[in-house]
């Protein structure tokens, strides 16, 4: 890819994340998509400045050859439009040739959940595998999850002063910097306030050892799953490989459950036991309530079932 192109991408993003407030996570998908696309431009002699629709719309049957998803391709599309639209009102180009292009749309696939069997299961395995701090943390981080609902991204990232004083709710801060309140259950705060105790513990006797030796303690950890990545946290991949082995430890198939997997048991289970989609919809920080709707397919089934199961004339023979 050369220069110019790259600095389309670095100024589009940049502006992404000043202007829009776009999520990091957003952007480096944004990023990706963009850097595909002007590889695939630049192996053909081609560049930013100089696409044609036609171009981008043979980008994107390459891509459906490819087999990605269409979900995939619809956010490329979005990224390229996206890209243009900014090279247009920083007059770098003249028009926008992804403007009218239609993308492929989102596969309509229903979000995979388990049972309260099985999350208790996975709650069960958090109190059993690994040593005792692991045994600590690894519960309040299921719990926590499987009580709020929050992207995995929103737990991993929880700032250790949102949960001090044993709160009834902690704020969270979303996508795009959107923030809520999210309700916390009894079994979710016993288990924060262990790990808490642990966690304090942990630091205070590492400060008393620095002070022993005579050199300066490292600074409290600011976030309440603190990791050694760059970002001071548990990361996103240590906790997605910690689930599957939970879900290994708790007989349950790992191909079947990731974090987001007890975010939609969240929402499913709430949903069948009467809650309303609005009030989901504030739980979980969707945006539109549309998004939410997909959760209904859990009522679809419990009617269905209590028809096949109570009607007289559903009844075989």
């Amino acid at each position: 890819m050369d220069a110019p192109m790259q600095r389309w991408i670095s100024a589009f993003l940049e502006a992404e994340a000043a202007e829009k407030d776009a999520a990091r996570n957003t952007r480096l998908a944004y990023g990706r998509d963009l850097l595909d696309f002007a590889d695939w431009l630049g192996a053909r002699g081609r560049d930013f400045r100089g696409a044609t629709r036609d171009e981008v719309t043979a980008y994107l049957v390459e891509c459906d050859a490819r087999g990605l998803s269409k979900s995939t391709r619809a956010r490329r599309l979005s990224a390229i439009r996206q890209l243009f639209r900014f090279a247009h009102e920083e007059g770098w180009r003249a028009d926008n040739p992804a403007l009218k292009l239609s993308g492929p749309g989102r596969d309509k696939r229903l979000p995979g959940t388990l049972t309260v069997e099985e999350v208790q299961r996975l709650l069960d395995a958090a109190r059993r595998m690994g040593g005792p701090e692991e045994r600590i943390r690894n519960t309040c981080l299921m719990e926590l999850l499987y009580a709020t609902g929050l992207r995995v991204s929103e737990l991993v990232g929880l700032p250790v002063a949102a949960v001090r004083g044993d709160p009834r709710m902690i704020l969270v801060t979303g996508k795009g910097g959107k923030e809520r309140m999210v309700p916390l259950s009894t079994p979710a705060r016993g288990a924060l306030a262990e790990w808490l105790g642990l966690r304090d513990a942990t630091e205070a006797e590492r400060t008393a050892r620095a002070a022993s030796k005579g050199v300066k303690a490292p600074p409290p950890a600011r976030h309440l799953f603190p990791g050694r990545g760059a970002e001071g946290h548990l990361t996103r991949q240590h906790f997605f490989l910690l689930v599957k082995q939970l879900a290994a430890h708790a007989g349950i198939d790992p191909a079947k459950v990731t974090p987001h997997t007890l975010r939609h048991a969240f929402a499913t289970h709430l949903l069948a036991n009467g809650a309303d989609l609005r009030v989901i919809q504030t739980l979980l920080g969707h945006a539109d309530i549309s998004t939410t709707e997909i959760y209904t397919h859990v009522l679809d089934e419990r009617l269905r079932a209590l028809v096949l199961e109570h009607h007289p004339l559903a009844r075989d023979g």
